[in-house]
């Protein structure tokens, strides 16, 4: 495995109704995966001791991997200046696709249905000098429009809604450049000011959409209708024929310092 496929290969796979976990750590000592109950958040119903293999990929398969689970990592590993290692912090899959937050800072990995009907749609591909990009705020974009219903008013789906894409349409807009939509946590300092984070650079996992942005009735479904409702955004703007540009930042992350919190 190279470096240029390894994001490919590490997470959770799927098949034959067995999963597969792959995590990078050149420096752990040992590695577990947790497999937490369907009806039970908080109790352990499998647990794995991962093996290491070639380019420092830890591995290890659970027949409790499957749609729906939710788990959690543990690591041991050297203590040092550089290191933080602690058995007794559960950690989120760096590379899963939904999370589900179990307390104000615990969250846990879980498993995702990524299935959805893309009707044919595909991206656009507008050249950059004919490109006209509209930078804005999944929440600040929609918030306040009074053509849009209440419910979706903030939301993926309430961009991806025809009068929005009408209103860019009629801007003569092409790209919608999104501040972050990853999910994020509040930074310590905020909280204890009593305040929040609006804006989105405190990336908690990279590959799974803030749940804030989706409805309430996406929210409460659980993380799947969260993913379904980005795609459904996404896919309505990509129909429309507006290409959607996303604001990754690697140097903002919910990981704090050695004295902040760990999460992955």
């Amino acid at each position: 495995m190279t470096l240029a496929s390894a994001p490919q290969e590490l997470g959770v796979s799927l098949s034959r109704g067995r999963g597969e976990i792959r995590v990078y750590s050149a420096h752990a000592t040992g590695i577990d995966l947790l497999v937490y109950d369907e009806d039970r958040p908080d109790r352990v119903g499998d647990r794995v001791h991962l093996k290491m293999g070639k380019d420092f990929v830890w591995s290890g398969k659970s027949s409790h991997l499957v749609t729906g689970a939710s788990y959690s990592l543990q690591a041991w590993g050297p203590q040092g200046a550089n290191h933080l290692f602690n058995p007794e912090t559960l950690l989120v899959d760096p590379y899963s696709r939904g999370l589900i937050q179990i307390g104000p800072s615990h969250w846990q990995s879980a498993i995702i249905d990524e299935s959805f009907d893309w009707e044919g749609v595909v991206k656009p591909h507008i050249a950059p000098d004919r490109s006209v990009i509209y930078e804005g705020h999944v929440r600040g974009l929609t918030k306040q429009r009074a053509d849009i219903p209440l419910e979706l008013r903030g939301t993926y789906l309430g961009l991806g809604h025809e009068n929005m894409i009408g209103y860019l349409k009629d801007l003569g807009v092409t790209a919608v450049e999104l501040l972050p939509i990853h999910v994020f946590a509040d930074e310590q300092y905020l909280q204890m000011q009593g305040m929040v984070n609006y804006w989105g650079y405190n990336t908690l996992n990279y590959f799974y959409p803030e749940p804030l942005y989706a409805t309430r009735a996406g929210r409460e479904e659980g993380p799947s209708a969260v993913v379904r409702e980005f795609k459904q955004m996404v896919k309505a703007l990509h129909a429309a024929g507006i290409e959607l540009i996303l604001d990754v930042v690697y140097n903002h992350t919910a990981e704090e310092g050695p004295h902040g919190p760990a999460s992955s």
